[in-house]
C-alpha cells in the first residue's frame, strides 16, 4: 500500500474512531447516572439552596423568618469587615493544621510503623485501644474528652496523684485541649489507613536498600514514603475535610468559649444563625466554610492528580 493510501486508511481510522468515541463514552459514563442525579438532588441542591439563603436576612423569629428580604452581598461585606470572623478564620487554620494535618496523620504513621514491628499481641491491644475512640459517636468521644480536660476531671486528678496542680484547661488552653480531642479521637482512622499503605510495601525493595546499606531511616523516608504517597495524599484530604467541619467535639468542650477562643468556623456559624437569631448572616459563614473545603479539595486532587492519570 503506497504511503498516501496508508495516511488516508490511518486518517480515516481515525475519524471513525472519533465518531464512534461518543458512543462508547455515553455507555461508560450511563451507569453513572443514578449517583449523579441523587448528588444533585441531595448535595447539590442544599448547596445552591444554602448559597441563596446567605444572601437574604432571614431570622429565627420575627418577619424576617417569615418573610426574608434578598440583600445580595451584605453579609459577605460585613462579615469580612467582622474581626470575629477574621478570628475565627485564623483558629480554624490553626486546628485545622495542628490536629488533622500534623496530629492525626504524624501519630497515625507512628503508630502504623510501629504496630508493624512489635509483637502481633501488643500491636493488636495497641490497636483495639486506639480504634475505641474512632468507634465511638462524636456526642459520647466529646462528653468523654471534657470529663479529661475539666478542672476537676481525670486530667487534673492524675497531676493531683503526683503532686502537680493542673490548670483549668478548657478555660486557660481551649484550643489546645480541643485539638488534643481530636488527635485522639480521629488518629486512629490515619492508622488503619498507613497500615494497610504500608502492608503494600514490596519487602524486596527495602531488602535491596537494606543490602545497598540503606539505614532503617533512610529506608523509611527515601523508599517507604514515596511509594505510599498517594494514600498519604488521600489520607491528607479526608482528614483535613473531615476536621474542617468538626463542631459537636467543640461544641461540647468549649461552646466556643470562653469568649470566641475556640470559636471555628462551623461553631461561629452556628451561633451566629441559631444564638443570635440570624439565619442568613450565619448561612455566609457556613457557605465560606464550605468554600474553604472545595479548596483544599482541589489542591489535594491536584496532588493525586498524576497518580490517577
Amino acid at each position: 500500500m503506497s504511503a498516501p493510501a496508508a495516511t488516508a486508511t490511518t486518517a480515516g481510522g481515525g475519524a471513525l474512531s472519533s465518531r464512534r468515541r461518543p458512543g462508547r463514552t455515553l455507555r461508560r459514563t450511563a451507569p453513572l447516572l443514578p449517583a449523579v442525579v441523587l448528588l444533585a438532588l441531595f448535595l447539590l441542591g442544599p448547596i445552591v439552596y444554602s448559597l441563596y439563603g446567605s444572601l437574604t436576612d432571614r431570622a429565627m423569629s420575627g418577619y424576617k423568618a417569615a418573610a426574608p428580604s434578598f440583600v445580595g452581598l451584605n453579609n459577605y461585606v460585613t462579615l469580612f469587615s467582622d474581626p470575629a470572623f477574621v478570628k475565627s478564620i485564623f483558629l480554624t487554620a490553626v486546628f485545622v493544621f495542628a490536629s488533622a494535618i500534623v496530629g492525626q496523620n504524624v501519630l497515625g504513621m507512628v503508630l502504623a510503623v510501629l504496630m508493624r514491628h512489635c509483637a502481633r499481641p501488643l500491636a493488636s491491644l495497641v490497636g483495639g485501644i486506639v480504634v475505641v475512640a474512632w468507634a465511638l459517636p462524636e456526642i459520647v468521644a466529646a462528653f468523654a474528652c471534657y470529663a479529661f480536660f475539666a478542672s476537676e476531671g481525670t486530667l487534673n486528678s492524675m497531676l493531683a496523684f503526683i503532686g502537680l496542680e493542673g490548670p483549668k484547661w478548657l478555660l486557660a488552653f481551649p484550643m489546645l485541649s480541643v485539638i488534643l480531642a481530636n488527635v485522639w479521637r480521629g488518629t486512629a482512622f490515619s492508622m488503619m489507613q498507613y497500615n494497610a499503605a504500608l502492608a503494600e510495601v514490596p519487602p524486596e525493595v527495602k531488602e535491596s536498600a537494606a543490602i545497598d546499606g540503606a539505614s532503617t531511616v533512610q529506608s523509611f523516608f527515601r523508599i517507604t514514603l514515596p511509594i505510599i504517597r498517594r494514600s498519604i495524599a488521600t489520607n491528607l484530604m479526608l482528614t483535613t475535610l473531615q476536621t474542617l467541619g468538626v463542631f459537636t467535639l467543640i461544641w461540647v468542650m468549649t461552646g466556643g468559649g470562653p469568649g470566641t477562643s475556640s470559636s471555628t468556623l462551623p461553631v461561629l456559624a452556628y451561633q451566629e444563625a441559631f444564638k443570635f437569631s440570624q439565619v442568613g448572616y450565619g448561612t455566609a459563614i457556613a457557605t465560606v466554610t464550605l468554600l474553604v473545603g472545595a479548596l483544599f479539595s482541589v489542591v489535594y486532587m491536584k496532588l493525586l492528580k498524576p497518580e490517577v492519570d
